[in-house]
């Protein structure tokens, strides 16, 4: 198998949940990581950005690991890689971080040898590493995916976000692991919690799917996590309950954690209102955050394929303020 000299790809971030859809439910955003891999002599990592800090720069490395995962799987050796990143994703703050370096690596490596590897062996792969679909899924095809994983092999549906679909995520300075999020999640619920999330969830999907935006305030509610996550954000109690008030379509914890996200129409124009209110219901918990006004991605995991000469910083700076 013939193993090229350089593979890119860009990777969407993702929010997961998005209320009622716990685990199963996730959107891409427009906020990216850049990856590169390279056959190399010696294996060397070349991290750009401020989201890099404290990444592991040794064979300890996630996306070496999931390379060498993809190369196994393959029946090929590439036991030496040049791994460059660059990424706006920030690290544990429920933007899927860590499914965009996984979903990343998945491709990268795959197209490196020639892409023996079908999208939906990736797939299976990404949501085994990751434990759950949703934030990879969304990751790997872009939009808006509907999930399932019964711990062996996922599967999807894929949604085309609204055009006048518009995010504001609220970026609340500390970080929240994955780990300590679920921590809190009681190991049973009620038969009438699972009841009320199995019907919000698919009211959800089916007023994403039919346009019916006065519906997903109320179909965003949820009782599996994140009543029991609410301690751990400051001000997300208030802001799940009033923030429609002042021009949310509906609001979630975005996957984990700490973040929050909100689903506006951008035809309203209410976006300064709505970034004010969150902002300043934040502070007033004593929690400094910032606001980043995203869109719903369609566009899953991009591969490079004519620009692999120009530098990777350089093909970076063509997409991005950095």
């Amino acid at each position: 198998m013939t193993v090229l000299k350089t593979a890119r790809v860009r990777v969407p971030a993702s929010t997961a949940n998005l209320g009622p859809g716990f685990d199963t439910l996730g959107m891409a955003l427009s906020l990216y990581a850049w990856i590169e891999l390279k056959e190399s002599g010696q294996t060397a990592f070349h991290l750009y950005g401020d989201e890099m800090n404290g990444i592991p720069q040794d064979k300890t490395n996630l996306i070496y690991k999931v390379a060498q995962m993809v190369f196994r799987e393959a029946g090929v050796s590439v036991p030496e890689l040049d791994v460059s990143m660059y990424s706006d994703i920030p690290l544990t703050r429920g933007l899927g971080s860590s499914a965009s370096a996984i979903v990343g690596a998945l491709v990268a490596a795959n197209t490196l040898i020639g892409s023996p590897l079908p999208d939906s062996k990736l797939f299976d792969m990404a949501s085994a590493i990751e434990k759950h679909p949703d934030n990879v899924g969304a990751s790997l095809f872009g939009g808006i995916i509907t999930a399932m994983w019964d711990g062996k092999h996922a599967k999807h549906l894929r949604l085309e976000p609204d055009a006048n679909l518009e995010v504001l995520v609220v970026i609340p300075d500390f970080q929240l692991p994955t780990s300590k999020a679920r921590e809190v999640l009681p190991a049973h619920v009620s038969l009438n919690d699972a009841v009320y999330n199995v019907s919000h969830a698919s009211m959800l999907v089916a007023a994403l799917v039919s346009g019916r935006t006065d519906l997903i305030a109320e179909a965003m509610q949820d009782r599996l996590h994140q009543p029991y996550r609410a301690a751990l954000v400051p001000g997300m109690t208030e802001i799940l309950q009033d923030a429609h008030h002042y021009g949310a379509l509906g609001v979630a914890l975005s996957g984990a954690g700490p973040t929050l996200l909100a689903l506006a129409d951008r035809r309203e124009n209410r976006r300064t209102e709505l970034e004010q209110y969150l902002t300043e219901t934040m502070r007033k918990e004593g929690i400094t955050a910032s606001v980043l006004k995203l869109r719903p991605e369609s566009e899953g995991v991009k591969v490079y394929t004519d620009e692999k000469e120009i530098p990777f910083m350089d093909m970076i700076k063509g997409e991005v303020t950095i």
